[in-house]
């Protein structure tokens, strides 16, 4: 199975990609998100699985499925878009709240053992040298906390722009 997290309007995702294949689940904003709170509930209470039950609790099983995730979002200050963040964010029970030591790092380990690859693809006008610099530091660093070895990343100046970048849906 493939993921997509976006953070487009409906109409814009419908006008941009009018067909999808059946095997991509599609993850954008319903206007039932809610923040991550820090309870640690997704480790102790229901592992696995968040414990705010909004439509967004099971993450951590959806990326333990995937072979791969495309992200699609716009870049604020070389960062993702308050919605994409808020989904990574509410992910964190793919992993464990065990930690080990992975280059001098210490890192969680992990819940589930797949391979995912992931597609990055920020957009947005005058993304500056600095902000393209910052999410691609980003990008790699949630690479390395979600154990992915093969991801790529891209940038465009416009919806339209961004339509011929995105390829796996």
């Amino acid at each position: 199975m493939n993921i997509l997290i976006h953070d487009l309007s409906n109409e814009q995702f419908q006008s941009l990609f009018p067909e999808t294949n059946n095997d991509v689940y599609i993850i954008s904003d319903i206007g039932t998100i809610q923040h991550c709170i820090g309870c640690y509930g997704c480790w102790i209470k229901s592992p696995g699985k968040c414990v705010l039950k909004d439509g967004y609790d099971n993450m951590g099983e959806l990326l333990s499925m995937s072979e791969k995730v495309t992200i699609i979002s716009q870049c604020f200050y070389g960062c993702y878009s308050p919605f994409v963040k808020n989904v990574l964010d509410r992910s964190i029970p793919w992993l464990l709240p065990f930690f080990k030591i992975r280059n001098n790092e210490t890192h969680h380990k992990r819940r589930y053992q797949n391979n995912m690859q992931l597609a990055v693809h920020f957009y947005g006008a005058n993304i500056t040298k600095e902000e393209r610099e910052t999410a691609k530091k980003l990008v790699k660093a949630n690479c390395v906390n979600f154990y992915v070895e093969n991801y790529e990343i891209s940038f465009s100046n416009s919806l339209e722009e961004l339509c011929g970048e995105v390829t796996t849906i």
